[in-house]
């Protein structure tokens, strides 16, 4: 089932209730763009968390039944990426509830950690994202270069090449 911009908030709006302590949530790839309006939906929740709120999170969304698919990280990991510690103070803030202040990736940061698995939906994430936010070549090339992958190097630096030659 697609969350919504709404459905997202909601969601996190239970989370809330339930926490005994303020954290901070990273919003990242599809749930980051539902986020800053620029999709309409996301099938997923993901985040990336600082260290010291990821157990947090992570005991307190097990106790809450939510039949959602969420995926979290810790300190600036995406999937097989690993973003320069610089991530959180780039992110964007979205809401302050009362306890989760909650953040997306910078539009630069979601291309970059796209491209590492870069299938279908990541494509068409990152058109979105570059048409929505004017994205230029450079930014995405300065940023990814400061990425960490997890994985063949080689396969990064293939689907950034391939971005920057196929999307405007």
């Amino acid at each position: 089932m697609p969350l919504d911009k709404s459905a997202l908030l909601n969601f996190l709006g239970e989370v809330d209730k339930e926490l005994e302590t303020p954290i901070t949530l990273v919003a990242v790839g599809g749930t980051a763009l539902t986020l800053l309006d620029a999709k309409t939906s996301t099938i997923d929740v993901d985040f990336t968390i600082p260290h010291d709120d990821y157990t947090v999170f992570k005991k307190t969304l097990s106790s809450i039944p939510h039949g959602f698919k969420v995926d979290c990280w810790e300190d600036g990991i995406v999937f097989s990426q690993i973003l320069p510690d610089d991530y959180l103070e780039r992110s964007i803030k979205i809401k302050k509830m009362k306890r989760i202040q909650l953040r997306a990736l910078h539009p630069v940061d979601i291309v970059v950690t796209k491209i590492g698995r870069l299938d279908t939906r990541d494509k068409q994430d990152i058109e979105a994202c570059i048409k929505k936010f004017k994205l230029t070549k450079n930014q995405i090339s300065r940023r990814a270069e400061t990425v960490s992958y997890v994985g063949r190097e080689e396969n990064y630096k293939i689907n950034l090449n391939h971005v920057l030659n196929n999307f405007k």
